[in-house]
């Protein structure tokens, strides 16, 4: 009994510090997912407003990051630290795809000349793992840490056609929205797509993200067969040569693949 009354105080003080903490944590993620591709610096006030965490809290909350390095201060602004790059280089998942996809990627590139891309799922979204700029001025909707919906994306096209049936389910439940007037814009329209990928192992997204710009993608297996990721190139309605370009596209995709068996 005493023992009981002795331990109830300091399960209440650890319970107190586990909530406190998770509070704390829980407002720093909501600072950093503040930023985006379009607001890479913020004043206080945005960042407070942007996050819904309370000024004088994102103040103090801001001032503990940037010691940390994970916020730096621009001016009056801040923007996300070089210690999160530093970080995000130590992600394994990242670091050992992205090395056996880089020289392949590569020579796609020179091949093509086509914006190239190495792409996994995350959520009911394509993730960039990797992206290499092709010639020319036509603007991609992509970048490297980037994310864009599955459905209206070649190398999404490619990673859903080959995922579970849940998940697909999961992407129309979610809804389709429009990029452009090109975007798939229903269910039926979706697996009808999705079937077409299958059976060609190739998917193509034509002005569905961007006008004037085609992209093309095939799946990425690892070993057993798992589905890893897709690998794609975009580039402009005008220069998308499919017959010349998917050879380079699915041989890519297989070097990926040799290499992810070996390294396993």
């Amino acid at each position: 009994m005493v023992l009981q009354i002795l331990v109830r105080p300091v399960d209440r003080l650890v319970s107190w510090r586990r909530s406190t903490m998770q509070s704390v944590l829980g407002k720093a993620r909501l600072l950093l997912e503040a930023f985006d591709a379009e607001s890479v610096a913020l004043s206080l006030t945005e960042l407070s407003r942007r996050s819904g965490v309370a000024k004088a809290t994102t103040y103090r909350l801001a001032n503990a990051l940037v010691e940390w390095g994970v916020l730096e201060r621009s001016g009056t602004k801040y923007r996300l630290g070089l210690r999160l790059f530093e970080l995000g280089q130590l992600v394994p998942t990242q670091r050992v795809l992205r090395d056996a996809a880089l020289p392949y990627l590569q020579e796609l590139h020179a091949a093509t000349s086509a914006t190239v891309h190495f792409a996994i799922r995350d959520g009911l979204d394509v993730l960039y793992i990797d992206k290499l700029s092709g010639h020319g001025a036509v603007e991609i909707p992509s970048r490297v840490a980037g994310r864009l919906p599955l459905y209206a994306t070649a190398t999404g096209k490619a990673i859903l056609a080959f995922s579970a049936t849940d998940v697909v389910a999961q992407v129309v439940e979610n809804g389709l929205s429009a990029f452009t007037r090109r975007t798939v814009a229903s269910a039926a329209h979706l697996y009808r797509q999705l079937d077409i990928v299958r059976q060609n192992r190739l998917a193509v997204e034509a002005e569905e993200m961007s006008l004037g710009v085609v992209s093309a993608a095939v799946p990425v297996f690892g070993p057993q067969s798992v589905l890893i990721g897709a690998v794609g190139m975009s580039t402009t309605t005008a220069r998308m040569n499919l017959d010349r370009m998917s050879g380079p596209l699915k041989s890519a995709a297989m070097g990926i693949n040799r290499t992810l068996a070996r390294s396993a």
